[in-house]
C-alpha cells in the first residue's frame, strides 16, 4: 500500500511543481506589485465597489481593495481558488481509471492487495499533493507579504487557505469518484467541472434567485472576500462540502472494489 502511495506522488511531481510555481508566484509577485499600486487604488475604490454585479462577484463590495487585506482577497484568492481547484481536479481526474486506460492494471491487480488498500492509498496521495500545493504557495504568499511589511489578519489568512483546502479536497473527492467509473482518462471532464462550479459560484453572487443556492458550489464557503471581511466560516455550505466529499470518496471505494477491470 505504502509503494503505491510513494509511486503516485512521484507521479505528479512534476505537475505540483508547475502547479505552485504559476500559481504562487504571480500571487507572490501581485503581493509585491502592491505598494507601488496603493496610492493608484485608493482613488479607484469608489470606483470598483460601485460598479455594482461585477463588484459583488469579486467581493469588491465587501472590501477595500486598498488595503493589503481587500488586494489579497480580491486578486491572490481569486488567483489561487481557480487555480487550487483546477490542480485539485487534474491530480484525481485519472487516478483511478489510468489504469485501464493505460493498461497497467494488469500488473496492479496482480499484487497481493485489496482493491480497497490500493484505492486508499491512492487518494492518499491525491490529498497529499493538495497539501503540498497549498502549503508551497502559502509559503510564498507569506513571504511576499514579509518582505512588503505590510498589515495582514493572520488569522483570517490562514482561516481561508484552511477552507481552499477543503474545497479542493471536495473537488478532488468528485473528479476521484468520476475516475472510478470510468476506463479512459477524463481529465476535461474534471477541469470543466472544476470551472463550471467556479462560474456557478459567481452566478449565485449576482443573481438574487441563486443566492439561496449558492452552497452547491464548493467556492461558496472557500470565498476570500466572504471570510476576510467576516472571519466566518458560511456552515451551511462547509457542512454540504463534508458531506459530498465523504460519499464522493466513499462511492469510490465501492464502485472500484466491484468493477469489472479492464486490464
Amino acid at each position: 500500500m505504502f509503494t503505491i502511495y510513494k509511486h503516485e506522488l512521484k507521479e505528479y511531481v512534476k505537475s505540483l511543481l508547475v502547479w505552485g510555481i504559476c500559481a504562487g508566484g504571480i500571487g507572490f509577485l501581485c503581493i509585491l506589485l502592491f505598494s507601488s499600486m496603493q496610492e493608484s487604488m485608493e482613488s479607484m475604490t469608489e470606483s470598483f465597489a460601485s460598479m455594482g454585479l461585477f463588484a459583488d462577484a469579486f467581493g469588491m463590495s465587501q472590501l477595500s481593495i486598498a488595503t493589503l487585506e481587500g488586494f489579497y482577497a480580491t486578486e491572490v484568492g481569486t488567483i489561487h481558488g481557480l487555480s487550487g481547484a483546477m490542480f485539485a481536479a487534474v491530480v484525481s481526474a485519472d487516478m483511478l481509471s489510468k489504469e485501464e486506460d493505460g493498461h497497467t492494471g494488469e500488473f496492479l491487480f496482480s499484487l497481493p492487495l485489496k482493491r480497497e488498500k490500493a484505492v486508499l492509498a491512492k487518494w492518499s496521495a491525491v490529498m497529499s499533493h493538495i497539501l503540498l500545493f497549498n502549503l508551497f504557495c502559502l509559503s510564498l504568499y507569506l513571504a511576499g507579504i514579509f518582505a512588503l511589511g505590510g498589515e495582514m489578519d493572520f488569522c483570517r489568512l490562514f482561516l481561508y487557505h484552511g477552507m481552499q483546502v477543503l474545497m479542493q479536497f471536495e473537488v478532488a473527492g468528485i473528479c476521484f469518484c468520476i475516475s472510478a467509473f470510468q476506463r479512459k482518462n477524463k481529465l476535461g471532464l474534471s477541469l470543466g467541472l472544476a470551472l463550471l462550479l467556479y462560474a456557478y459560484d459567481l452566478i449565485a453572487r449576482v443573481v438574487p434567485d441563486l443566492a439561496g443556492y449558492k452552497l452547491f458550489s464548493p467556492f461558496s464557503y472557500a470565498n476570500a472576500s466572504d471570510l476576510f471581511s467576516t472571519g466566518e466560516i458560511y456552515m451551511e455550505g462547509t457542512a454540504l462540502g463534508l458531506v459530498v466529499l465523504a460519499a464522493s470518496v466513499a462511492a469510490a471505494h465501492v464502485a472500484y472494489g466491484r468493477k469489472d477491470l479492464a486490464v
